[in-house]
């Protein structure tokens, strides 16, 4: 993830899974932060699937 268009569609590809799904995303550190009720393993796998494989912190 590094740009605005990048961030925009990490956060689609969550709300997919979790519309109430709380996102924070900073592009020129390449980190997100997600508040859900969905598991990791889901969002892992649809932003993997997304062309933005997850680095878990």
């Amino acid at each position: 993830m590094t740009c605005g268009g990048c961030a925009r569609t990490v956060t689609k590809t969550i709300q997919t899974i979790d519309p109430n799904a709380k996102i924070v995303t900073d592009p020129p550190t390449r980190r997100v932060e997600v508040q859900t009720s969905a598991s990791q393993e889901q969002i892992a796998a649809a932003l993997s699937e997304a062309g933005f494989p997850p680095r878990a912190q």
